[in-house]
């Protein structure tokens, strides 16, 4: 792996890259000229899901990018993918991963996420709704699920498996039955949402933690008109300009120095890259603890519908819903 991929180990043993191209979001016709400029930059960490809806077009780029005779072989990138709500019954598991990697043209996933702990209606609908608007759910215990994809590590398709969006209670729950154990909990993370009591669990629990939305999300669709904006915080600014870096950098480069593994999104050149440009200074101790107490528990990610004409939290009906426990 490039110099630039400074890395986190797995309890697999894998070299996980401390900085990865995030795709939520990112357009079709623009993610895969995203993923090859990344790729070009020195980026060796993509993260992936099936309900993005732009994995074939990912998997363009890898095909021009990978191989024996590319610039980039197969084994030096780090791909991670994950299981949609609505393929939690375990005979659905294997057929979602294999058509997840058709489409990205790879034989094998580094790392393979559940990415939610709640299920939905089975079907190849993503989101499937009742007339009202409400999701239609399905109430597969995430422990079957867990079950079935630990077949895929025994069967080489995925070399790790893992947990995304699940709290620590229910990160315990499956720890109580896996034979394989999860190696990394992908979940929204910054100085906003610090995450501290999550990420000091699943470090007692041998897991890596990945923040997604590691900037705040700032282009999402569900906005409150008065939240925080994370980019504007003025302790992070002052910090920006004395290392000359911009506040995104500093963002990341906490998370990194604290061992979080960051997967922001972009699908613009200059920011792509700097996005990366985060090994070369660290923070000092003072300054990451500042970082750290600017906590407000502020969770920008919390799908919302709206019922009735009022805006709701999409899941939070769901037994498993994980946003109703502190952590």
């Amino acid at each position: 792996m490039s110099a630039a991929c400074d890395f986190v180990t797995l309890h697999t043993g894998q070299k996980m890259p401390l900085i990865g191209l995030g795709t939520w979001k990112s357009e079709r016709g623009q993610v895969k000229e995203a993923v090859k400029y990344a790729l070009s930059v020195g980026y060796c960490h993509i993260d992936c899901a099936a309900a993005y809806s732009n994995e074939a077009e990912i998997g363009e780029a890898f095909q021009e990018c990978l191989g024996a005779n590319k610039v980039i072989k197969r084994e030096d990138l780090f791909v991670t993918s994950k299981l949609w709500n609505t393929k939690h019954h375990p005979e659905d598991v294997e057929p979602a991963l294999r058509k997840t990697l058709g489409d990205l043209k790879l034989d094998y996933l580094d790392l393979y996420l559940m990415h939610w702990p709640h299920a939905f209606e089975r079907g190849d609908n993503l989101f499937p709704k009742n007339p009202d608007n409400t999701m239609r759910y399905d109430y597969t215990d995430y422990k079957d699920t867990w079950k079935a994809m630990e077949k895929l590590v025994e069967k080489g398709l995925v070399k790790a498996i893992g947990l995304s969006n699940f709290n620590s209670r229910q990160i315990s729950d499956v720890l109580s039955v896996a034979t394989v154990k999860p190696a990394v909990l992908q979940v929204e993370c910054h100085p906003y949402l610090a995450q501290n009591e999550l990420i000091a669990h699943c470090q007692k629990q041998g897991l890596v933690v990945t923040a997604y939305s590691p900037l705040g999300s700032p282009d999402r669709m569900w906005k409150h008109p008065d939240e925080p904006v994370l980019l504007e915080e003025p302790g992070i600014k002052k910090l920006a300009e004395k290392y000359s870096k911009s506040p995104a950098q500093i963002i990341l480069r906490w998370q990194v120095q604290r061992k979080v593994v960051a997967i922001p999104k972009s699908v613009t050149p200059a920011r792509i890259q700097q996005n990366l440009q985060v090994f070369d200074f660290s923070l000092t101790e003072e300054e990451m603890s500042h970082i750290g107490s600017l906590n407000k528990n502020w969770r920008y990610i919390v799908p919302m519908i709206t019922v009735n004409g009022k805006l709701v939290a999409r899941d939070a009906g769901h037994p498993h819903y994980p946003f109703n426990d502190p952590y």
